[in-house]
């Protein structure tokens, strides 16, 4: 994580909308789909190990959250409801992915 990324002073999640609040210490604040944080997560599932192999992630629009837990000072780990929970987001991927949503 680059050292100048803000980081969060608030996250919420709203179960019944399906989205991640999430406010960072530069006044910003972004509202992230659950389905989006899913569909692009970090992880090597999704991702791959290098480039072309990304797996298409399809039927993920009505998955929730299930629990958010603290990764050290850097990152939260989401457990999705479809029971994924290999993907850690480092704090600049919430603020990054809000800037290009």
């Amino acid at each position: 994580m680059d050292r100048k990324t803000p980081r969060p002073t608030d996250i919420t999640l709203h179960q019944q909308s399906g989205t991640l609040d999430v406010k960072f210490d530069d006044g910003r604040a972004f509202s992230l789909p659950v389905e989006y944080l899913r569909v692009f997560s970090p992880s090597a599932e999704v991702r791959g190990h290098g480039p072309g192999q990304e797996v298409l992630q399809t039927g993920k629009r009505d998955v929730g959250i299930s629990a958010i837990e603290p990764v050290g000072v850097y990152a939260v780990k989401f457990v999705f409801s479809d029971g994924h929970d290999t993907g850690i987001y480092s704090w600049d991927y919430p603020y990054y992915r809000g800037l290009e949503h």
